[in-house]
């Protein structure tokens, strides 16, 4: 059967995709779902989130080791053996992707294998190994990410540069490696190397590690891969690279001064691309704009009324988390309910060691947007549970509005960071004070406490720190 005829097609199977896909057939939907590649997941399961922190935690448990000596706990150098850690890892992306393929059956999801093209505005060419088949449709929902930039200049043909894709392949522990960009995959995947035995030099653009976060929060981030790390560059542009043999030559600028130096491999990650080529977009009435990414309003409408999109192609913070609610998002307005991308908080968390996490407004953009707030802190030398696994170079931090004291951002560093973060996107999402925060128990003793302490330390009242008193709002 060549034509087919459904509800709502959805190209692309990462997290936006899938997620949209399912969500479209629990309301009643039939749906077709098109996905390029056979294991469904997208880049976030396949060559992003979840294989780098496979990684990271097998690096995490390296590192504990390494570190245990002083409890009286010693154990002997550990053996790598890259392809077992790559099987393992692979296990796991398996593992997820038939659980993804496993729902969209139970679910009634029909899955075609194969790249999708737009014939028009209302019908998707689907290239199988089968051969072609069309689908028409009353509604799409373009999912289909994006991709690792590579500058041209950079791009010279030699598989010793790498991007991510590649990094997390870990096909080899280079003696000497170079880390161009310092944002969150650079210094994750850096990590994972440097504790496999890399020498990493991390160079970066920006005056500092880790652009969008607080400089306060990134500060004890840099200071620990500062130790893990042979050297960290901010200000610092590379300028060339060039093949030498089996080496790599950079040249870059720092400061004014040029340096020329060689390493075994390099890894760009200097940020990422919508993957709008040659899907046939011209044939429809979608745009883009000028750096390629497809338009869209506050309810993941495209220019074309049958068509939405959503995800890292939609431009905006590429995180699979924002790709799965704008999904669903795309699936209300299509249903026919009353829902849009407005004031939804976005956590962030970078899984370095110790982790980065912050949702909602920082204290970075307070400043620049010229808004009033108060900012409070909590160290978490202070936490008898963070003491009691060595890991006290944490801190929580509440954005606070002085007039209603509401919470308006949480930002967290430190060991499990990501784990924590939530429970700050739920204090905003519903409004929360500084005062409910107070008063809500926190288990005894959990890092979680750092957040009712914080909020408590706003009032001064905060039992393992002092700060000035406060009286709440409205007493």
């Amino acid at each position: 059967m060549n034509s087919i005829k459904t509800d709502i097609v959805v190209l692309g199977a990462g997290p936006g995709g899938y997620a949209a896909a399912f969500y479209a057939a629990d309301k009643g939907k039939k749906v077709v779902l098109v996905e390029q590649e056979k294991r469904l997941g997208g880049v976030c399961l396949n060559r992003g989130c979840i294989p780098s922190k496979a990684l990271l935690h097998a690096a995490k448990l390296i590192t504990e080791a390494e570190e245990s000596g002083f409890r009286g706990i010693h154990f002997p150098k550990p053996r790598i053996d890259l392809n077992e850690m790559r099987l393992w890892k692979n296990s796991i992306l398996e593992k997820l992707g038939g659980g993804i393929a496993d729902l969209a059956r139970r679910r009634n999801v029909e899955v075609l294998t194969g790249r999708g093209y737009f014939e028009n505005s209302t019908t998707l060419r689907v290239e199988t190994e089968d051969g072609q088949k069309y689908v028409s449709y009353d509604k799409a929902i373009i999912a289909v990410g994006s991709k690792a930039a590579m500058p041209a200049a950079f791009d010279l043909g030699n598989p010793r540069i790498m991007t991510s894709t590649e990094a997390l392949e870990i096909e080899e522990i280079p003696k000497t490696m170079l880390v161009v960009g310092g944002g969150y995959i650079g210094m994750e995947l850096g990590t994972v190397y440097a504790t496999l035995g890399s020498e990493v030099v991390v160079v970066e653009a920006f005056d500092h590690i880790l652009a969008g976060a607080d400089l306060d929060l990134a500060r004890p981030v840099a200071r620990r891969a500062e130790k893990l790390f042979k050297e960290i560059r901010v200000s610092t542009k590379v300028t060339k690279m060039a093949t030498v043999g089996k080496r790599i030559k950079v040249n870059m600028e720092l400061n004014g001064e040029k340096k020329e130096e060689q390493y075994d491999r390099v890894l760009v990650s200097v940020g990422r691309l919508p993957n709008c080529g040659d899907l046939g977009l011209e044939n429809t009435k979608v745009q883009q704009d000028e750096k390629g990414y497809i338009k869209v309003n506050d309810r993941q409408q495209t220019d074309d009324p049958s068509i939405c999109a959503i995800g890292d192609v939609a431009g905006g913070v590429l995180l699979a988390h924002k790709a799965t609610k704008e999904g669903r998002i795309a699936v209300e307005v299509i249903t026919g309910e009353l829902s849009a991308f407005e004031d939804i908080i976005i956590p962030a968390v970078v899984f370095t060691d110790p982790e980065l996490a912050w949702c909602g407004l920082t204290e970075a953009e307070a400043r620049q947007k010229g808004v009033a707030v108060e900012v409070v802190k909590f160290p978490w030398s202070a936490s008898g549970r963070a003491l009691s696994f060595d890991r006290t170079d944490g801190m929580t931090k509440l954005i606070i509005d002085p007039g209603t004291e509401r919470i308006l951002g949480v930002g967290i560093v430190g060991a499990g960071a990501g784990e924590l973060i939530g429970e700050g996107v739920v204090a905003i999402e519903m409004g929360a004070t500084a005062q409910d925060l107070a008063e809500s128990v926190h288990p005894h003793p959990t890092l979680s406490e750092t957040l009712s302490e914080c909020a408590e330390a706003f009032y001064g009242t905060a039992t393992h720190s002092f700060s000035k008193k406060k009286s709440p709002a409205g007493e």
